[in-house]
């Protein structure tokens, strides 16, 4: 683990240098307290920093309160060095911020010992942090695919409907579903249909933009938002999406599996103040239209289009709604 070490005295910093690096860690030094802490500010800063309280100019009690006023970046455990001993000089060292205090002259295994004790915080919080992460991401990915899951992607799509009203753009809206899915599942069974599932997650997610923002809408359709893109450009981009998919079938053990995607395609531009439900409704009617017409194609829904009736319910709405296949 990486370490700083402020020390203005060049034989105690010297002294600790090879103390230190005979304990394993690898060793920034420097002499005054700016230097430290525009060391911590880098982004690759140590995480443990060993600071002599007085020091010329920024002191090590500075460094801490600049330290602790930083809400981004990873937690630095920071150890005061001191021939201050009184309770108020303890109290104010570790208001500052600083997490330990240790006075000189020290005691080599002292010292040892209560940066071995930083070392356990800071891989303590870096697990609950990873574990945090892992949480956050169950909590919004999808768990099949990877991909955003319906919350998510829901959620991205109500912010982002509005942000190119006010900056007077669009943003393009694909609802695809897996052409004769249930025939997968049925013919083939529910593990080779998650297969295909995996499978055409990864050619959409391969063939959008890196900018683009997709997820598993529910069952075998997949919504895809696209920032920027007119009705030509989401027309264009949809016909790519669905050649990406029906590329070629998907490898499955012993099985080959023909794949093909039909889409609802929508360009938010020219629909006026409508809501995400109404152009979410609106693409799901182009989506049946197109699998009305014989599947394997894209419709798009233009604005002042309002289906006369709700449409058939596509495989992922039946599970949706109805809980059934």
């Amino acid at each position: 683990m990486r370490i700083l070490i402020a020390e203005d005295d060049p034989v105690s910093r010297r002294l600790l240098e090879k103390l230190l690096i005979k304990s394993g860690y690898e060793v920034v030094s420097t002499e005054d307290g700016a230097s430290a802490w525009e060391l911590l500010q880098a982004p690759d800063a140590p995480r443990l920093a060993l600071l002599d309280w007085m020091m010329p100019g920024m002191d090590g009690v500075d460094v801490c309160r600049e330290a602790r006023k930083r809400v981004a970046g990873p937690y630095i455990y920071m150890l005061l060095l001191t021939a201050k001993d009184a309770m108020i000089d303890v109290i104010e060292g570790l208001e500052s911020g600083a997490d330990d205090y240790l006075t000189k002259p020290y005691n080599v295994q002292e010292l040892k010992a209560r940066l071995r004790v930083g070392k356990r915080i800071l891989e303590l919080e870096d697990n609950l942090v990873a574990a945090r992460e892992v949480l956050q991401f169950k909590a919004t990915h999808d768990a099949l695919t990877g991909l955003w899951n319906r919350a998510a992607i829901l959620d991205l799509l109500q912010r982002e409907v509005p942000r190119a009203r006010r900056e007077r753009g669009s943003v393009g809206i694909l609802l695809g579903d897996l052409d004769y899915f249930k025939s997968v599942n049925d013919t083939h069974g529910h593990l080779a249909g998650d297969e295909v599932l995996r499978d055409v997650a990864g050619r959409l997610s391969s063939a959008v933009r890196e900018y683009d923002v997709i997820g598993r809408y529910g069952g075998e359709e997949f919504l895809v938002v696209m920032p920027g893109c007119d009705l030509a450009t989401t027309r264009e981009r949809a016909e790519h999406l669905r050649a990406a998919v029906g590329s070629q079938p998907v490898h499955c053990a012993d099985r080959v599996i023909p794949v093909t995607m039909s889409l609802g395609a929508l360009a938010s531009i020219g629909w006026g103040p409508v809501d995400v439900e109404t152009l979410l409704y609106a693409v799901d009617a182009a989506l049946y239209r197109a699998k009305e017409a014989g599947r394997n194609r894209v419709e798009l829904a233009l604005p002042g289009e309002r289906p006369a009736a709700a449409p058939k319910p596509t495989g992922a709405s039946v599970i949706l709604e109805t809980g059934k296949l």
